[in-house]
């Protein structure tokens, strides 16, 4: 017989969507693990142990846990080989609930992801999977454009003009939240993005609008791209990750949806907004 409530434990905890998901679930009432590496505390949160590829962190991890929030191993071309052994064990200890961050570019049965997105529902009966579109903090954090924004005045992509309807992470998290807490949870999956599409050169000049320093977007070929990223990360996901840059010149990513608003009761969050938020 169990003494404590159950736990969402989130995984990827310290991440761009792990920190305010946690922080939606503790106001939210839930108990919450939070699950990374180094097993840090959060606010409201417990630390635990968890790595992806130390499977002797899985078991502990996982006690006393009813509710999952899953942010893939980063960088991994092929993370179903490490995520669904964990998701069947989860299944096993007793976890009702999942909800899978993927991405808009990533359908089930696809690259990356997709694989486990496909075998979702053989597991669960109450999953959802979360395909935002890019991150609007791709350009705030740590990541690579936010860094060559910073230090070099520019953005580098192989997107062209292709427009994408970036959203704000703080909105990710808050559906993650309703799908892990609500009596009657919004299932399936869930295409997010933010209120506008914008291409790059946009993007450059809200920045540089923000910042009040030049950031101008570099265009370049998609294999100028993908020789970049491989210096960067493994040689498979910089082709994936270019790939998907051609997509977006294409016209792939060029929608936006109302999939926050009709999860959360409020509007996405515009660029400009987060921008100033996270740079001014």
């Amino acid at each position: 017989m169990k003494t404590t409530d159950p736990a969402v434990l989130v995984v990827g905890a310290t991440g761009t969507t792990g920190r305010p998901t946690i922080a939606g679930l503790v106001a939210a009432g839930r108990r919450v693990k939070a699950g990374s590496r180094g097993g840090t505390p959060l606010a409201g949160a417990e630390g635990v142990r968890f790595d992806w590829y130390d499977p002797a962190t899985h078991a502990p991890a996982l006690r006393d846990v009813d509710g999952l929030y899953l942010v893939p191993p980063p960088g991994d071309p092929e993370p179903a080989a490490v995520m669904l052994p964990f998701l069947r064990l989860a299944r096993d200890a007793g976890v009702t609930r999942v909800v899978l961050l993927s991405a808009s570019a990533v359908p089930a049965g696809g690259p990356a992801v997709g694989r486990v997105h496909q075998d979702l529902p053989d597991l669960f009966d109450t999953w959802t999977v979360l395909r935002p579109s890019w991150f609007m903090q791709n350009f705030t954090g740590d990541h690579l454009h936010a860094e060559s924004a910073r230090t070099e005045g520019e953005l580098r992509t192989a997107a062209g003009r292709g427009r994408i309807g970036f959203v704000d992470a703080h909105d990710i998290a808050a559906v993650a939240v309703r799908a892990l807490t609500d009596a009657e949870p919004p299932l399936g999956e869930l295409v997010l993005t933010g209120p506008e599409a914008l291409d790059h050169d946009t993007v450059a000049a809200v920045l540089s609008e923000v910042t009040g320093r030049e950031i101008v977007h570099r265009h370049l070929t998609r294999n100028a791209l993908r020789d970049r990223l491989a210096a960067l990360m493994p040689p498979a996901f910089a082709e994936l990750l270019a790939d998907m840059d051609r997509a977006i010149a294409a016209g792939a990513e060029d929608r936006t949806t109302d999939t926050v608003h009709r999860i959360t009761g409020r509007p996405p969050t515009p660029f400009r907004t987060v921008a100033r938020r996270e740079l001014a």
